[in-house]
């Protein structure tokens, strides 16, 4: 017989959310790891004694991850969600007939509280992984990726540039209405330009989008141009755990920045009693200041030098002194230290040349001596460092972390963009950025923590008993004997059925 469900609507029930949320659901298992009970002291400050109250600052750290979680990129869209998701509800330790904050709290409360408060969850979270085994510490691999800022292209507006302070004050002057003849120009008291100032070809120093100053205009080879910022993450190499993530303007290179991140990482692991040996990067990271940090840091670093960075047995002709710091030109004249030159991207140069009169009777004139009648050649400070890095790299161990970089770091920033809602920012502002990256880490940190222990663990807990090395050998000696003795019963067997078979019949098998 065919049934039919009648429904009416109870006026009264009894309810509660634990019992029909499942003991393997994730926000279930989530809730039990996470405590952020801590956070009603640290955010303490930014509320008087009076007035009504403010949303719970758990429930808006817990409210901020299930958005990165569900990667819902809009506070509008986290409310909506939580509101009919029995588990987040339970999670944020709330029930079915409670009125959710209003979506506007969200974004108030983000700009509130300091970036030290997110920092703050992040270390928590990650000293939660490295209490569980998921970080080693020793071998970060770093990298970063262009994240779209909330900024429209059309807002794009063009940048006054004013060259130096005469320009500003003739401005004041032509506007100045107590002056009457500043009203007509005087072409002998026109402001010359600086002698060094060259034209900025980058398209930053000429527009900018008033709704996010901060954003810069970017793009990737076979990507469009758009307004974005750069976001730059270390990994931790053994279980692809989230060690530090920092938003930087997106017209800055990644070499600078790579000496500020390490010093961030350094500390985040120091603070557990751990310690950076070597670091993983590409190409992007290659640069004065990177190999400078590195060196002073005795960090052992696998950067692959930038296409064009040349040897000092590059220069056809010319040998290097190492011991008198010089080189030495065919026809024998040396070309010394001179000084030092800053160059347009802070980088320093050291710079090397001869004399006018050693140059002056060579018969290489014409095609080696500059318009002054010298030879010059200049080279970075950091000159035997990148020597010293490109030789690495050129080894096994070079070949085996440029495959290791890939497949750690790149899989994280593609998982943070296409999963965790960090595909765009919905805030403005460097700060803002940087805080919802930091929260887009702490997600996916916690994805690992909840849904990686339980494999991780089995897997580094199946252990042979007493010495490793000793257990071991004697376990292959075990296995080796026992190949042995099933062999040596063929060989005998096999003789005796089939004596003309000279192949098997010559098959002696030693005892071990």
């Amino acid at each position: 017989m065919q049934g039919k469900k009648d429904y009416q609507e109870k006026l009264f029930i009894r309810f509660q959310l634990s019992d029909y949320v499942p003991a393997d659901n994730f926000y279930r298992r989530l809730k039990s790891i996470l405590d952020l009970n801590f956070v009603y002291d640290t955010t303490s400050k930014y509320y008087g004694t009076e007035g009504q109250k403010s949303i719970d600052p758990v429930v808006f750290f817990k409210l901020m991850l299930v958005g990165y979680l569900e990667n819902l990129n809009s506070d509008r869209r986290i409310i909506a969600t939580s509101r009919m998701r029995m588990d987040i509800l339970y999670f944020i330790g709330y029930d079915l007939d409670e009125e959710l904050p209003w979506h506007s709290t969200l974004s108030r409360t983000r700009q509130l509280y300091g970036e030290e408060e997110f920092t703050a969850v992040f270390k928590q979270v990650l000293k939660k992984c490295i209490d569980a085994g998921l970080v080693a510490g020793k071998r970060q691999a770093i990298d970063s990726a262009f994240v779209k800022a909330n900024a429209a292209m059309s807002s794009l507006v063009e940048r006054e540039i004013m060259n130096d302070a005469a320009t500003y004050g003739k401005q004041l002057d032509d506007h100045n209405d107590e002056d009457p003849a500043g009203d007509i120009p005087d072409e002998n008291t026109k402001p010359k330009p600086r002698k060094n100032a060259k034209v900025d070809k980058k398209a930053n120093s000429k527009r900018y989008s008033p709704s996010d100053p901060d954003a810069r205009l970017s793009v990737k080879p076979g990507k469009t141009t758009r307004l974005n910022y750069s976001a730059h993450i270390s990994v931790d190499t053994q279980n692809h755990v989230i060690t530090h993530i920092q938003a930087f303007h997106a017209d800055k290179g990644d070499a600078p920045c790579l000496p500020e991140i390490l010093t961030h990482v350094a500390g985040n692991l120091k603070d557990n009693g751990m310690e950076i040996e070597d670091v993983l990067a590409d190409t992007g990271y290659s640069g004065e200041a990177a190999l400078l940090f590195l060196a002073g840091n005795h960090i052992k670093g696998f950067i692959p030098n930038r296409p064009g960075c040349q040897s000092r047995e590059s220069r056809q002709g010319f040998s290097y002194d190492g011991e008198q710091d010089r080189y030495v030109c065919p026809e024998g004249k040396n070309l010394t230290f001179h000084n030092f030159k800053k160059a347009e991207n802070d980088n320093t140069h050291k710079i090397y040349r001869t004399s006018v009169k050693d140059c002056r009777d060579c018969p290489l004139k014409s095609t080696c001596a500059n318009l002054q009648g010298f030879k010059v050649f200049k080279d970075s400070v950091a000159k035997d460092l990148y020597i010293e890095m490109h030789e690495r790299m050129q080894t096994r161990q070079g070949s085996k972390a440029r495959k290791v970089r890939q497949s750690t770091v790149e899989p994280v920033l593609g998982t943070l963009i296409n999963f965790t809602g960090m595909k765009q920012v919905n805030t403005k502002g460097l700060e803002l950025a940087n805080k919802c990256m930091i929260m887009a880490a702490i997600a996916y940190n916690l994805k690992k923590l909840v849904n990686g222990i339980p494999a991780k663990i089995r897997r580094r807990k199946r252990k042979l008993p007493g010495n490793h090395s000793d257990a071991v050998i004697n376990t292959l000696s075990a296995c080796l004997l026992k190949i042995a003795n099933i062999l040596t019963a063929f060989s005998i067997d096999y003789k005796s059925k089939w004596p003309n078979n000279h192949l098997l019949c010559n098959l002696i098998i030693q005892p071990f």
